[in-house]
């Protein structure tokens, strides 16, 4: 999958230092959930990750320039019934090209909801965690509960078809 200026990969068990490097940032981890600081625990959680393979997928993001890698994004919770899915995972290093937030989120809405079919997103963003509140928001997507912690959204492919156009002709 590629975008203007970054693609996906697939996540590998030797991608593990990099992403522990991410997740284990203080500039990038405030809110994610806490990680065990062990390369080696990290590349169990890959294995296991690599397993299930199908059932969701873990990304690496690159530049397109020279494939640096520049953060991760997963997608997981797939709710056949209900044709939805949860993203989350979603950490952009400092080597990142501008844009490169709305073309990761592009990205993955394009795949899941047209090369997996799914209809509808489902994601929970910390409170705390403003900025990203408000691209979702942005992006349109609609505030359908929320807890101490988290505020919980739903997306729908057909909102995001209202500025698709847009999207592929300015991002992608």
């Amino acid at each position: 999958m590629k975008a203007k200026d970054i693609n996906f990969r697939f996540s590998e068990v030797s991608d593990a230092e990099f992403i522990l490097s991410l997740r284990t940032d203080t500039r990038y981890n405030q809110h994610l959930s806490q990680v065990d600081s062990s390369v080696e625990k990290q590349m169990e959680w890959l294995k296991k990750y690599k397993e299930k393979e199908g059932k969701e997928y873990y990304f690496i993001i690159q530049r397109n320039s020279d494939n640096k890698p520049i953060g991760t994004i997963r997608i997981y919770d797939f709710l056949k019934e209900e044709s939805s899915f949860c993203w989350g995972s979603w950490i952009l290093n400092e080597d990142k090209p501008p844009k490169a937030a709305v073309q990761s989120a592009i990205l993955i809405y394009e795949y899941a909801f047209y090369e997996l079919g799914f209809n509808r997103s489902h994601f929970n963003v910390r409170k705390d965690n403003t900025g990203v509140i408000n691209f979702h928001l942005r992006f349109g997507a609609k505030q359908i509960g929320s807890t101490d912690n988290d505020i919980f959204f739903h997306f729908y492919k057909s909102e995001y078809e209202v500025n698709r156009p847009n999207y592929l002709l300015d991002f992608m």
